[in-house]
């Protein structure tokens, strides 16, 4: 239990430190887009932004189901 505890917090920290850096770096961003949901559309967001955040929660997904996936 000590182990999975310390492997979560570790990919939180890891993952807040990139969500942090992608703040940082996308300041002076002008290439905007919107993205297109089901029913909506979001407001113009930096393409970085984009990219940066599905690769986020994308890390944050698979860590959480890799140690969902160790405890079965």
């Amino acid at each position: 239990m000590h182990i999975l505890l310390k492997k979560i917090i570790s990919s939180f920290i890891f993952n807040t430190s990139l969500l942090i850096m992608l703040f940082i770096g996308l300041q002076n961003s002008n290439n905007k887009y919107k993205v297109n949901l089901l029913l909506y559309e979001t407001v113009k967001l930096p393409q970085g932004f984009i990219i940066g955040a599905s690769f986020i929660s994308g890390s944050i997904l698979s860590s959480i189901s890799s140690v969902k996936i160790k405890n079965e």
